[in-house]
């Protein structure tokens, strides 16, 4: 059979209907393929650090595997970032890199990289050796992808295999491996020491979202009466409207929500590694009484030393978790009340800057009118910046799947690429991408991938003319002036560049107008940029939040 038409088999009998990517002429075998069939698409970026990050955000937020395909050298090198953001959000990706010819291998032919460059940015990097082996190697990438913890996977496959016509090995049917089953021992455990706890709090990350757990998560916290704090990857697993939300733990943590943790007596930490971003280089402080649920071995100890640790499914676990909760008499009695404390002293810190009417608004001004003119099921794409550690404090976001970031990676320009992934996994939703000036100026190629492709998407633009967050610092700490790494003398006009690569454009500057342009932008039919002025000269969350 033809090992290129084998391929486009393989990748839609395993639920791949999109394969996004740059072509070139190593990989034109492969587009042939798909531009002969009707159950597959392939969605052409503007730069390789896109294609990855595409895939990215349609992964994030279907629940399901995306799949990309690159050229050798370059464009492969290029589509690394967007992989280690993957690798470090456990999301199941299989990246398609067409390789150097075996027989040339070494010989610095045209785009030639070592395969084992890719090691460190994937969770398996599979080099296919013979043209017979494609499939099966492809299918092993797939299943390696999708066991859990997820990840991506690189499989490289030689240029000069994917026009032959050979015998092809397949795999035989098999089950995904499972995370191992739950320790029923532990969990008796957990829960005993849960229960017994008069203030005990839930620390919740992004492997929640990863094992579709938000329903078993919000049980547990139910039964317990236990604020649920999120890390920043961890947000929208657990809505923001609910009485036990406690805060979410970012670059831009206030004091409140610090305390509500320092203040427990004991702690379940589940689908987060507890990773030293999320907690402040492990500074903020966590009860002794602590379990500890993740995926990763190697997470148990790191930072915090729990009583309790547990390898295991997130889901699974929470599930048997409430079922021993569910026979135990439980302590925690004043769970809601130290939630609305927690949330009530954060939004009098956001006070003074959510009242500003005046442009250039405050970020925090800026997030409320947008979430105020977007609907409550959109999808809602998050880039990296400092606006965005703003956005995690102040931002509601109610569905798992409805809210993509990056998580410590914190990789900027994604937010546009995302965006376009998760409006193809959910073409039936809203989908708005929310972007810094900074973030958008390093994705901007994906814009006209947008107006090209006729995918609509909202993109707000908050326009400070600064890497801000960097020009804060720079002038507080350091002896550099204020707005050091700003622009403010070369503004872009962002409706101006959206407008000539072939997207509607529209710009607001007060409360008012943010909500309805953004409102009509999201009804309107077709890709919409957005842009908003904003102050440069704002307190930057961390600072603010811990004054």
């Amino acid at each position: 059979m033809n090992v290129n038409e084998a391929i486009i088999d393989c990748l839609t009998e395993n639920d791949v209907d999109t394969l996004f990517g740059i072509p070139g002429k190593q990989s034109l075998p492969l587009n042939e393929s798909i531009s002969e069939r009707e159950d597959i698409r392939f969605v052409m970026a503007r730069h390789e650090t896109a294609v990855s990050h595409q895939a990215w955000g349609y992964a994030e937020t279907s629940g399901g595997i995306a799949a990309t395909v690159v050229i050798p050298g370059p464009g492969d090198m290029n589509a690394m970032n967007g992989l280690k953001n993957a690798l470090n959000d456990c999301t199941p990706l299989v990246h398609i890199a067409v390789e150097t010819e075996p027989e040339i291998r070494g010989g610095d032919g045209i785009h030639e990289t070592p395969p084992d460059t890719y090691d460190n940015v994937v969770k398996e990097n599979i080099t296919v050796e013979t043209p017979q082996s494609t499939v099966a190697e492809l299918e092993r990438a797939i299943e390696t992808a999708k066991t859990a913890p997820k990840g991506p996977v690189r499989i490289g496959i030689p240029k000069n295999f994917l026009k032959m016509d050979v015998p092809l090995a397949e795999r035989g049917e098999t089950e995904l491996p499972s995370a191992g089953g739950v320790p029923d021992a532990k969990v008796d455990e957990a829960a005993s020491l849960l229960s017994d706890a008069s203030k005990p709090i839930v620390i919740a990350g992004g492997g929640v979202r990863a094992a579709d757990a938000s329903a078993e998560l919000q049980t547990v916290a139910e039964r317990l009466e236990a604020p649920v704090v999120l890390t920043y990857k961890g947000k929208a697993v657990f809505p923001d409207e609910h009485d036990l939300m406690g805060g979410v733990l970012c670059g831009g943590t206030g004091t409140a929500t610090k305390e509500l943790i320092a203040d427990a007596d004991a702690a379940l930490g589940v689908g987060t590694d507890l990773d030293a971003v999320s907690m402040q280089h492990w500074s903020i402080e966590v009860p002794e009484d602590l379990v500890h649920v993740t995926l990763g071995a190697d997470d148990i100890g790191t930072g915090y030393d729990p009583a309790v640790g547990i390898v295991a499914d997130a889901a699974e676990t929470l599930d048997a978790l409430d079922a021993a909760l569910a026979e135990a008499s439980i302590a925690s009695e004043t769970g809601l009340e130290r939630a609305a404390d927690a949330r009530a002293a954060v939004n009098d810190r956001l006070e003074e800057l959510r009242t500003v009417t005046e442009p250039p608004l405050t970020s925090v001004a800026t997030l409320d009118a947008i979430r105020a003119g977007t609907p409550r099921d959109a999808v809602v794409a998050l880039d990296a910046g400092g606006f965005r550690l703003w956005a995690l404090v102040a931002f509601p976001a109610y569905e798992a799947r409805d809210w993509v970031t990056p998580g410590s990676w914190a990789t900027m320009g994604s937010g546009v690429p995302s965006a376009i992934g998760a409006k193809l996994a959910n073409p039936e939703q809203d989908v708005v991408a929310l972007t810094g000036d900074g973030g958008v100026l390093m994705c901007l190629h994906e814009l006209h991938t947008l107006a090209d492709e006729d995918i609509d998407v909202t993109v707000v633009v908050l326009n400070n003319s600064d890497y801000a967050i960097i020009s804060e610092e720079a002038g507080r700490s350091y002896r550099m002036d204020e707005g050091e790494y700003g622009w403010e003398g070369t503004p872009v006009s962002y409706t101006t560049v959206a407008e000539g690569l072939g997207l509607d454009v529209e710009r607001a500057e007060t409360p008012a107008e943010i909500e309805a342009t953004v409102a009509d932008a999201i009804e309107n039919e077709g890709p919409t940029v957005v842009e908003i002025p904003t102050d440069p000269y704002e307190p930057q969350s961390g600072v603010w939040m811990n004054e």
